[in-house]
C-alpha cells in the first residue's frame, strides 16, 4: 500500500495538473471506486461539476482535494489505486473508475484501481482537514508536527516499537516498509518495548524515520510493480535504496550478517539480527 511519499508524490503532480481548473463532469464507471459517498454515483457526479478544486493537500496517507464550493474530494489509493492526469484522446485504462473533465478542455484526471480497495469520497471539512480523516495525527514531515508530544506519547506506549510507529494515531504516513527501513536505521528491534525506550533513543527514532522517508520522497517513492506510479505514469527508485525491507538473506549493509525475515501483524518484518538485537 502507499505510504507518504509515495502520496506525497501523486499530491505535488495533483497540485500541478489540477488545482484551479474547474471540473464539467465526471463518469463513474465502477461503483465501489465511490462506495464511500454513502449518497451514491449520480449524487457524486452533480455535486462535483462546476466545482474548482484548490491546492492539493495530504496527511499521512491520504490526499484531497478542497472546493470551491466548500467540503473536499478526499481520495485513498489503497493497493492498487491510481489518480492520473491523462490527455483526452488517451484510450481507457483497462481499470478505469471514475474520470473527470474540465472546464478548459484539457488533460482529464483519471481514477485506476485494479483491485477497487482505493476510493473517492466528498466530505465537509473539520479543523482544516476531511471529517473523515480528523483523527489522523500529523506526520513527521508536517511543519506542525509536535517532536516533544510525539516522544512522550511513543514512551507511553505499553507495545513494540514498529506497532507503535505504524499507528496512524500517533504518527502518520509510516507503512511496513519505511518502519523496517526506520528501525533499521535507528538499529531497533522490531519488538523494542515503547515503555523501555530513552529518550534519545526515541529521537534517534524520529530522526531516522524522517531520513527514510524524505529520501524517499526524492527519489519519487518505492515501486515493486506497476501499480504505484505518479500522476503521469512515472514508477518511484527508491526500492534500489532499501536496507532491510525485502532482503531476507541478503547482507546487512552496515556488519554483513543475513537479513531476517519474521511474521509481523499478518505481513513481515525484515531486520538485522546482530544490528537490531531484540
Amino acid at each position: 500500500m502507499p505510504e507518504l511519499p509515495e502520496v506525497e508524490v501523486v499530491r505535488r503532480g495533483l497540485d500541478r495538473w489540477v488545482s484551479g481548473r474547474r471540473v464539467t463532469d465526471v463518469e463513474v464507471l465502477h461503483p465501489r471506486a465511490i462506495r464511500r459517498h454513502v449518497a451514491g454515483a449520480q449524487d457524486f457526479s452533480t455535486r462535483l461539476a462546476g466545482q474548482r478544486i484548490l491546492a492539493a493537500a495530504r496527511r499521512g496517507k491520504y490526499l484531497w482535494l478542497p472546493l470551491d464550493g466548500g467540503g473536499a474530494l478526499l481520495g485513498h489509493l489503497g493497493m492498487s489505486g491510481q489518480l492520473l492526469v491523462q490527455p483526452a484522446e488517451a484510450a481507457d485504462e483497462i481499470h478505469l473508475r471514475v474520470r473527470m473533465r474540465f472546464e478548459d478542455d484539457g488533460p482529464q484526471l483519471r481514477f485506476v484501481d485494479q483491485r477497487t480497495f482505493g476510493g473517492l469520497s466528498l466530505e465537509p471539512m473539520s479543523g482544516g482537514v476531511p471529517l473523515p480523516i480528523a483523527h489522523i495525527a500529523r506526520d513527521p514531515l508536517d511543519p506542525e508536527f509536535d517532536d516533544e508530544a510525539f516522544i512522550r506519547a511513543l514512551r507511553a506506549r505499553q507495545t513494540g516499537v514498529k506497532r507503535a510507529i505504524l499507528d496512524q494515531s500517533l504518527i502518520s504516513g509510516v507503512g511496513n516498509i519505511y518502519a523496517d527501513e526506520s528501525l533499521w536505521r535507528a538499529r531497533l528491534h522490531y519488538e523494542a518495548p515503547t515503555s523501555a525506550l530513552s529518550r534519545p533513543k526515541a529521537v534517534a527514532l524520529l530522526a531516522a524515520v524522517r531520513e527514510v522517508l524524505a529520501e524517499s520522497l526524492g527519489q519519487g517513492g518505492t515501486s515493486f510493480d506497476s501499480l504505484y506510479v505518479n500522476v503521469n505514469g512515472e514508477s518511484g527508485y527508491f526500492a534500489r535504496s532499501l536496507n532491510a525491507y525485502g532482503r531476507a538473506d541478503e547482507p546487512c549493509g552496515r556488519c554483513g550478517t543475513g537479513i531476517r525475515r519474521a511474521a509481523f501483524m499478518n505481513r513481515s518484518s525484515y531486520y538485522c539480527p546482530r544490528c537490531q538485537r531484540r
